[in-house]
């Protein structure tokens, strides 16, 4: 193996590029470094049929703290093409990727960000038994361990269950389209004549939801296309002989796998057993397709940076502690939740339910003291949280708690915009100054919430959970609580309208209907346009009855936390609530006809 250096690009610190040519035999693989010279090294690699520019949306995100190695595949980009297909088999690409590891960090170990066929070579060389002590973690982005491959497909097969066998089966329909591409001549002709440049990026942005202008194809790409095809039929004829082996194949090399949930190739189940060859391994189910470099490169450079940095000796973040496989988790164990008007109620409750689940919760309330002492019962208890003092009508408090929490605790997996404030008194009688606070509490709080955490909930690609608390109050119209039901119906509607934004993103909604549940919000209602004295026996006259009711709050957080695993749209929660949600959809007249007689203000 030698090298030669030359500069292909002047640009200034973390952004210059210098070329290096990596000899393999007699093969010359074009290799990209970039970056803090002084940093650890992360070689990222890539697959069919893309070059090393597929991680020009990744390497700015990593360069200001490391190394990192860009390589074009023999048959790509500025790389060697060899003529026969038998030079693109796996032992070739795994042999050039350990020549260049030897060539960018001759005594240190790597970190590798690989992907498709990339990914699947660089199996090929971590569970050899010299490869595997040049790396020292591997992130394998849709490109499966052949042998591993092979190994679970058998061991469904000799349990061959309904389950077992369409999961074999699904795998194997996914792959179906090697069977084709590894055919002489027809595909590279087909490809060449249909799948030009701006054909193939335009696809590529529907199919993985990114925009065109963050497709990365470089400028070989027509050629590449064509060229990298040898690869499925090297690796589909090499297959025969790993069936008859089956062979095992093992590592020491901590491997994160990430794999998307629209990925028409690779199926997140086919990892299944890794635990079984590979003693640390976690997996990472994202919302997005197969090219992830393109439509999820945060996510990518910040799952590599966090194995990174635990194999370096830092603690485990939550969110790789989560992705560990081979270990039994509670529901929302490593989950972060952010509950808001958790001072007390239902909020409280739904705190301590969520901590009993095994997550880390970050709760707030307008009093300071009552968050505290929620904190304090989760403490008590074995769980993790952490008090804010926040009042969610305003919005520049919401943003700043955000920002806050985004920094100190992360992304949360679930939100809870709970916080609200009961009120009742007929129109007329309302002052505008009551109609805006209940707004304002009740239905602003819920839109500052959602806006201050779902963008980053869901640009983080790992989906979560968005719960809404509305009111039976939304479908019942009753005289008396114009200004409580309006928010609580508007709380509804915007939930509606919001699941459907965040659907592609994996991030669900839940709106949470309560009908009598006896808390605290009636004892602090505020009644319009009565004298204090009548005002204060309305309300224990109405609090007595919820009182006998008989059904708490314990039992609406119980609904939330299964609302959440269920992905659960609309709850309503008691009997009445249940029946008004079915009888306003199937007769709605009914209920504006009950408005007329009865009145609760």
């Amino acid at each position: 193996m030698t090298t030669k250096t030359r500069e292909c690009d002047t640009a200034a610190d973390a952004s210059a590029q210098t070329l290096r040519i990596v000899r393999n035999g007699d093969i010359e693989i074009a290799v990209y470094e970039q970056g803090n010279p002084d940093g650890p090294t992360v070689v990222l690699l890539h697959g069919w049929p893309d070059s090393h520019h597929m991680w020009d949306g990744v390497v700015p995100l990593l360069a200001d703290r490391f190394h990192v190695v860009t390589v074009d595949n023999r048959g790509h980009g500025q790389s060697s093409n060899p003529r026969s297909y038998r030079d693109f088999a796996l032992d070739a690409l795994a042999s050039d990727y350990l020549a260049v590891i030897d060539a960018v960090s001759p005594e240190a170990p790597v970190h590798v960000l690989a992907h498709d066929w990339g990914s699947v070579a660089m199996w090929e060389a971590v569970c050899d038994n010299v490869g595997q002590h040049r790396v020292a973690s591997f992130t394998s982005v849709s490109g499966p361990n052949v042998a591993h491959l092979v190994m679970w497909a058998r061991n469904r097969l000799r349990r061959p269950t309904p389950r077992n066998l369409a999961l074999v089966l699904a795998q194997l329909g996914s792959l179906s389209y090697m069977f084709y591409l590894m055919l002489p001549v027809l595909p590279k002709a087909t490809l060449r004549l249909f799948a030009t440049e701006e054909r193939w990026r335009k696809q590529l942005s529907r199919a993985e939801g990114a925009a065109v202008e963050q497709i990365f194809l470089g400028p070989t790409f027509n050629r590449d296309i064509g060229n990298g095809l040898r690869i499925y039929r090297a690796t589909v004829l090499s297959l025969v002989s790993r069936l008859k082996k089956g062979q095992e194949r093992f590592t020491q090399v901590p491997v994160q796998v990430i794999v998307g949930t629209r990925d028409p190739a690779v199926r997140q189940a086919c990892y299944d057993d890794e635990p079984n060859w590979v003693p640390a391994v976690w997996r990472r189910v994202v919302k997005g397709g197969h090219w992830l470099a393109f439509s999820h490169p945060e996510l990518l450079a910040t799952a590599t940076t966090e194995l990174i940095d635990f194999v370096s000796g830092q603690p485990a973040p939550r969110g790789l502690r989560r992705a560990e496989m081979g270990k039994a988790h509670k529901a929302f164990e490593h989950q972060l939740v952010v509950i808001t008007g958790a001072g007390s109620g239902i909020g409280r409750q739904t705190a301590l339910a969520f901590a009993r689940e095994g997550a880390e919760i970050v709760l707030s309330d307008v009093n300071l003291a009552s968050a505290k002492e929620t904190a304090a019962l989760i403490a008590e208890a074995g769980g993790t949280a952490h008090a804010y003092q926040l009042n969610v009508a305003d919005e520049a408090a919401v943003l700043a708690h955000a920002d806050e929490v985004l920094t100190a605790h992360g992304v949360p997996d679930v939100l809870v915009n709970n916080a609200g404030i009961g009120q009742a008194g007929r129109f007329l009688a309302t002052p505008a100054e009551d109609f805006k606070r209940v707004l304002d509490v009740n239905l602003y709080g819920v839109v500052h919430g959602c806006r201050a955490f779902a963008s980053a909930m869901a640009s983080r690609g790992l989906g979560g959970h968005i719960v809404n608390l509305s009111s039976m109050a939304a479908y019942s119209p009753a005289q008396g609580l114009s200004a409580y039901a309006t928010s609580k119906s508007a709380v509804f509607m915007f939930s509606d309208c919001l699941r459907a934004e965040l659907a592609g993103s994996g991030v669900g909604v839940s709106t949470i209907c309560p009908g009598v549940v006896h808390t605290n919000i009636i004892r602090s209602s505020v009644v319009s346009g009565l004298p204090e004295q009548d005002a204060q026996r309305k309300l224990a006259r109405v609090d007595r009855a919820y009182r006998l009711r008989r059904y708490g709050p314990d039992k609406v957080a119980k609904r939330i936390v299964k609302a959440v695993k269920n992905n659960q749209q609309v709850v309503p929660v008691t009997t009445e609530a249940h029946l008004q949600y079915r009888l306003n959809r199937l007769a709605p007249a009914v209920g504006r006809l009950g408005a007329k007689t009865m009145s609760l203000g």
